[in-house]
């Protein structure tokens, strides 16, 4: 661990504070330590929540994120930070699941990423969003057309 404090990570081994609202400010890297190899980084959340932001009603899901990192990488509590940052945020289930990719493609520049939302069903429709990522000109951006093309 005090080798990730050198890299100036705040989140690991402190204390949790929870921001009130949207929160991508927490999120937090550190260098990939294999950044020779291809490899795939699975994160589950199954208890995210967000608002509906019609009727301010939550929403539950269980939030996928897969990526193959390049040169940083995203550190698991401030990840966990920054997904419950959206438990008072107005959002609709499609925009989270855009926002969480987006972000994370800021954060880390990945080779790819792909992060999918399975909410549970409100008023007897459950919605499964998934947008995905690859670096544009590489063969992860044709990883991204044929994993998007053939998204059940």
């Amino acid at each position: 661990m005090a080798e990730r404090k050198e890299e100036g990570l705040q989140a690991l081994g402190g204390r949790s504070e929870y921001k009130q609202g949207y929160a991508p400010e927490v999120l937090e890297t550190f260098v990939n330590q294999h950044q020779e190899n291809d490899y795939w980084v699975r994160f589950n959340c199954p208890e995210f929540t967000t608002l509906c932001p019609i009727t301010g009603q939550p929403d539950f899901a269980e939030i996928r994120i897969s990526y193959i990192p390049d040169v940083r990488m995203v550190e698991s509590k401030s990840l966990k930070l920054y997904l419950f940052s959206f438990r008072s945020h107005g959002a609709f289930h499609e925009d989270c699941v855009n926002m969480i990719m987006k972000d994370l493609v800021k954060l880390m520049d990945p080779r790819y990423i792909e992060v999918t939302g399975l909410f549970t069903a409100r008023g007897g429709i459950s919605i499964h969003p998934y947008a995905n990522y690859g670096r544009p000109g590489t063969k992860y951006e044709q990883l991204a057309a044929q994993r998007l093309a053939t998204r059940e």
